[in-house]
Order: C-alpha cells, then structure tokens, then sequence
C-alpha cells in the first residue's frame, strides 16, 4: 500500500530526509508522526474510509503529509492545483462529492469575498493548528487534543495491508465534454510504475529526487513515492519556479539531485534561457527523465551530448495508465534522423497495436496493473484501456508517437481538452461560435482561440477573453492568442475544420 513505504521507511531510518518544500523539511519520521496528526485531524472533521479530500493549495512538506494522512485513514485524495481558480476547484470538489476541501492561506483569501459551495472547506492552520517555521509535528499546536480521538480504522488497521485494488487518489484531467474528468487510481496502479521505476533507475537512500509537476499531474507519483519506496529525498519546486529557468538550474545544482523528471518543455527553457550548460554538468546527477510531450529530436541530441554520464529515458503513458512504455536514450541518439522513440512496453503492462487506415499506424490499447480504476462517478473500467494515441513501429521495434485520434492535447507539458477550453469561451456573452487550436510546438506551441461574435459591434478582445478564462480555467489552459472571424471554417461532415484553422495560422500571430 502506498502509504506503507513512509511508514516502513521512518522505521529503518527516521532522521533520514524525506521531503523538502517551500515551507521547511521533513525527515522520515517527522513525516509519519505528521501523517498520523493529519490522519486523526481528518477524523475529527467527519472523514470516514472512502471519502474524498480534495487538496487544493500550493506545494508543501503538509500537503504531502496530508496525501498520507488520507490513505492512512482509508480516505481518497484529490489533488488540485493552486493555479486553478476557485470555482473549478469547487467544480472538482462538488464533481467528487469531497467531504472536505483543505486549503492554504492563498486559497483562504481568494475564496474570502465568494460563497463555498462545494461542502467543508478548510485551511491546514483550521484542520492542524498554526504552524510557526518548519512544518515537524513539534511545530503544530492543535486546539484539539487529536491522540486522545477515537480514530476509525483504515480497511486492515492503521498502516494495514488494505485492498491493492483501493482507491488511493483520483487525478481530475481536462474533460470533452467540459467538465473536468477524474482519473480513478488504485494502490495498486500506482505501485506497479513505481516498483519497477526503482529497479530500473536503481534508486537508494541516498537519491534526491526533484518534483517539478503539480501534485494533479501524474508526474509527480514518481517523484513522491519512487522516493519513499527507496527511502529517498523528494524535493518540492514550487509553482512559482516551475517555468523560471534561471531558478530551475540553480535549484538543481544547489540541492544536488541526482534524479530530474519533467515536462520536456521545462528542460527546453533551462536549455534556452536557464543557463543549463554554462557549467559542467551537476555533479550529482546520475538520471535525467522527460515525458508528458514529445521531445524535440535536435534538443534531445544537445542535451545527451552536454551530460554523457548521466542516464536518460522518454517515458510515455497517459493519466490513466501512468508510465506504459520507456525507451533509454544512449549516444546512438546522436545518429538518429526520426522523432525520439516512446519505446518499449513496461510496468508489468502489455499492449495492443489496432491498424488504422493509414498503412502502418495503429492505435495504442494498453492493459495491464496500471490501467486505471475508471472515470469517477461512471461504470469501472474494464479490459484495455484505448489511448487514443496513434503509433508506429520502428525498425528495432521500438514505438513511436505519430499523434492522437481526438482533440487532446499537450501544451508545455499540460494535459488540455481543447473542448473544456472552448466550452469556457463559448460562455463569453460576446462569443457565438468559438474553437481552440495548439500552433507550434514544444516550448512554442501556444493555444489560439478562433471565435466569432454574437452580434456586429460585439466587442472581444484577448485580454477580455484572458480575464474571463482565469476565472473558469488554469492558467495553463487560458489562451494565448485570439482570432475574430465571420464563421468557423468547418469539414464536409459539419465539423469544426481545426486543421484548416490550424493550419492557416501563421505561429507568432
């Protein structure tokens, strides 16, 4: 069970550092003790075995004890952003039916002059008493007196065994429908990834890793728990870092990692603009991991170039089966003229290859521990999980991505359902029709909202359009550039043509 690996690691080395953050460090068994008073806090406030807390605040040494807190009660959390404005994380909150919704003093002072409608809120200083410096379980002075509660047990006890096939977390992605969608993962599907990420990195002790995803971004589930697995270090990057590049290189170096796993886009900014090669390469760094987005082939070559010492891997799997294949980039790279492979199945999965009508393409269908629960609140899911991702196979039969079925896309890393983007514009008052578009790619690729007005001397303009969206959508999914036009160019079929659109765009526009 996941929450087992911090328990099991405070016992074989409690002063062993387990996570730094924003607001202090934690050493394993700071971390427990921590976990356990988040536990019994959560108790006091009604949360039973099953209940969902949604976790909607910036990175922290609580947020993470608060994860463990919940799985230590048998409780599901549900991590969100705190780029998301209020009312989608009540979206989310109401979505799951949350029984409480835990904050920071950000979320506190934003949700102040609006009514919560999504059930209990709470900030941690309410749910753990205040916290003066580091947040140690010395540091907390809570009004109520939580050992003394009479706390339900999580299904097989505390720190119990439990069910592999519980419910751990639920991870809520853009929806197509407009409505965010939450991914349902088990302990199970977490730990399949994670088991077999530490045997093939060889993670021990003494490893520090970085999470520079947000907590919602399956991302980071190697970061946290590929870390207690080992009984290693995590170190939080806030999201105020997270696309500083000059900060990025310097919070590498300074906190000796040996383990970087990121977004390719955020290696591209430390690459462009962050300095990344103005020294030798950091010492400590033994693995360097990318996936999330596909990784321009002439930086994947600088960058094996620049660090001949350390490992590399694209990893590759959607939220709902987290890492499915990886492929290791050696110096063979160098050679190569095609996009960087996805690789080779791994995690204990498999995969189906259905043809599609292009002659060799197929549609990637994966089955296996790491497919997910399902979709909350819909039936389970059952047999493979289809990706909607198109591949081919190389010659050393490796996968390679040739895109997607749908309108999903990635942008900087993010997962964006252009539909819950377009659903947002088309609520502008002065917008009758509207479509998003990704033009560019990598670092430049950019979200372009094509729309036309309600009525002749409606007025749109981006910045309207921006201010809007902000309080409806992530930051990451607020468009970059606006395009007025009498009517949507649309398919023989009646469909939006977001090719046509696309493709008529000039990149910089």
């Amino acid at each position: 069970m996941l929450h087992q690996l911090v328990i099991d690691a405070a016992r074989r080395d409690p002063g062993a550092l387990a996570v730094h953050g924003p607001d202090g460090r934690l050493t394993y068994g700071e971390l427990d003790a921590l976990a356990d008073r988040c536990r019994a806090a959560l108790a006091a406030r009604g949360v039973r075995p099953g209940d969902r807390v949604v976790l909607w605040a910036g990175k922290s040494t609580r947020a993470v004890a608060l994860m463990q807190g919940c799985l230590r009660l048998g409780a599901v959390y549900v991590p969100v952003a705190d780029s998301n404005p209020p009312s989608r994380a009540a979206l989310i909150g109401r979505g799951c039916g949350a029984a409480l919704t835990v904050t920071d003093a950000s979320g506190a002072a934003r949700t102040a002059d609006a009514p919560w409608e999504a059930g209990p809120l709470a900030t941690f200083e309410e749910l753990l008493g205040p916290v003066n410096g580091p947040a140690g379980p010395d540091d907390l002075d809570s009004p109520d007196d939580l050992d003394d509660l009479d706390i339900p047990d999580s299904p097989g006890g505390p720190g119990g065994p439990g069910a592999p096939d519980d419910l751990a977390y639920i991870l809520y992605t853009s929806g197509s429908t407009g409505e965010p969608k939450g991914v349902c993962l088990s302990h199970r599907n977490a730990l399949a990834f994670v088991t077999w990420a530490c045997e093939l990195l060889g993670l021990g002790p003494s490893d520090r890793l970085a999470n520079h995803a947000p907590f919602n971004f399956d991302l980071s589930v190697f970061d946290l728990y590929a870390a207690f697995h080992a009984g290693a270090s995590v170190h939080l990057i806030s999201s105020e870092l997270a696309y500083a590049p000059d900060q990025l290189v310097t919070f590498l170096r300074r906190n000796e990692l040996t383990v970087w796993y990121s977004v390719p886009s955020a290696l591209s900014l430390m690459m462009a603009k962050g300095g990344l090669f103005e020294e030798a390469p950091p010492p400590a760094l033994r693995v360097c991991v990318f996936a999330g987005e596909p990784f321009p082939l002439p930086q994947v070559k600088e960058l094996r170039a620049r660090w001949p010492e350390v490992r590399m891997f694209n990893w590759y799997g959607p939220t709902e089966t987290n890492v499915c294949t990886s492929y290791e980039v050696t110096a063979d790279v160098a050679e190569r003229s095609a996009a960087l492979p996805i690789g080779t199945v791994c995690s204990g999965d498999s995969v189906t290859l259905v043809p599609q009508e292009r002659d060799g393409e197929y549609e990637l269908l994966v089955s296996g521990p790491t497919v997910m629960l399902g979709y909350w609140g819909r039936e389970p899911h059952t047999g493979p999980y289809a990706t909607g991702d198109i591949v081919r196979v190389g010659d050393g039969g490796d996968l390679e991505f040739a895109g997607r079925r749908d309108h999903l896309v990635k942008v900087r890393g993010q997962r964006v359902e252009l539909g819950e983007v377009e659903s947002v514009i088309g609520a502008h008052p002065a917008v009758a029709d509207a479509a998003v578009v990704v033009v560019g790619s990598g670092l430049e690729a950019a979200l372009h909202a094509v729309v036309t007005k309600r009525a002749p001397d409606a007025r749109v303009s981006l910045l309207g359009l921006k201010e809007f969206s902000a309080a409806r959508l992530p930051s990451y999914m607020i468009v970059d550039a606006l395009h007025v036009v009498d009517e949507l160019p649309r398919t023989l079929n009646g469909k939006k043509d977001r090719m046509r659109m696309a493709r008529d765009i000039t990149p910089g526009q």
